[in-house]
């Protein structure tokens, strides 16, 4: 990258882009349609920088460990058959640049910690996983410092590249204006380093699982980016509609049916129209309806399943995807901490 735009001084930035996915498995259609899209089209928008979030992985998984490096190489391989180019963006693993470690560390010296305990996602983050049980403040000292501290490391993961935009879903919201808080604090204690990074709002479209639920591969009910189109077909046929049509002849609402949401998001204006008549008139049955919005959804995954089974032959060409990328994004990292040393009269 130019030193220009390495430099945190004078002079118009560019349009800097960071964002990053936990290697918690397989991505489904969710990934795709909340992150994967948006990524691939920025990429000729934008300095673009993309990372396996290894570490963040540990956050609520540190007890087994044995998939994380895996998951990451699985992970990167959907990202390319899905249309990531690393000659566009930089694709790096977080822990390979250790810069990072490096400025969780000194930003948490200056972070209050009720900043953290108010954050609401990591609320909810806690809820699911069962370590609290209401919003009670007091049940916070159940949680591990590595969740707690999630949004931390996250300012880190994006303030180290000075980025400009940070693409997220409106639960990630709250997280980006923490960062921004700590840039502001930072750039206040010592001298100004960091810019303030905005949000880009992703249109992430609600995607329920085969169940109805979020889409998720802890419930069991995703669709893989790796899925053959009969394994789609069959998972996306049984997925559940709207409860009111337990016969063929019983008419329903299209607004009450999970796999309506998908006709949403892949389906025509006319053919919404078509099935949302149907719908209501008991003129189409469930399966017929569903099987318009697959042919849609295989139409899409089956040029990502294709490039998905060479890459995975070529083991060799993930690694070296990844060297790549970790050395471009060491060398702004690098950069970045220099600054951030002086400011702070470490150096």
């Amino acid at each position: 990258m130019a030193e220009s735009q390495q430099s945190g001084g004078a002079g118009k930035r560019p349009r800097r882009v960071v964002s990053g996915m936990r290697p918690t498995g397989q991505l489904h259609l969710g990934h795709l349609l909340g992150a994967l899209r948006g990524w691939v089209e920025l990429q000729d928008e934008a300095e673009c920088l993309f990372f396996i979030a290894d570490w963040h992985a540990l956050t609520t998984g540190y007890e087994d460990t044995s998939n994380v490096a895996a998951s990451g190489r699985e992970m990167l391989a959907d990202w390319l058959a899905a249309g990531l180019d690393p000659e566009k963006a930089v694709l790096f693993r977080q822990s390979a640049v250790k810069e990072h470690a490096e400025l969780h560390l000194l930003l948490s010296m200056i972070v209050p910690t009720p900043w953290l305990i108010r954050n609401p996602t990591i609320k909810e983050q806690a809820r699911e996983l069962g370590l609290i049980q209401g919003d009670d403040e007091a049940e916070m000292n159940q949680i591990n410092y590595g969740l707690l501290g999630y949004p931390i490391l996250q300012s880190a993961d994006v303030l180290i590249y000075r980025a400009t935009q940070v693409p997220v879903g409106v639960d990630q919201v709250p997280h980006l204006e923490l960062m921004r808080e700590v840039a502001r604090r930072f750039n206040r204690l010592y001298r100004k380093v960091f810019p303030e990074p905005k949000h880009l709002l992703t249109e992430s479209p609600k995607i329920p699982g085969t169940d109805g639920r979020k889409m998720s591969k802890s419930y069991g009910n995703a669709v893989f980016l790796s899925d053959s189109a009969e394994q789609v077909e069959k998972k996306l046929g049984r997925m559940i509609t709207d409860p009111r049509r337990a016969r063929r002849t019983d008419p329903g609402d299209p607004a009450d049916c999970p796999a309506f949401n998908l006709h949403r998001v892949y389906c025509t204006e006319d053919e919404i129209a078509t099935v949302t008549e149907g719908c209501k008139t008991a003129g189409i049955g469930c399966l017929d309806c569903k099987k318009i919005m697959i042919k849609h959804v295989n139409a899409e995954l089956e040029p990502i399943r294709e490039r998905r089974a060479e890459l995975v032959d070529k083991p060799g060409y993930l690694g070296e995807v990844l060297e790549a990328g970790n050395a471009k994004a060491r060398e702004v990292a690098q950069s970045t901490m220099v600054d951030v040393r002086n400011a702070m009269g470490l150096e």
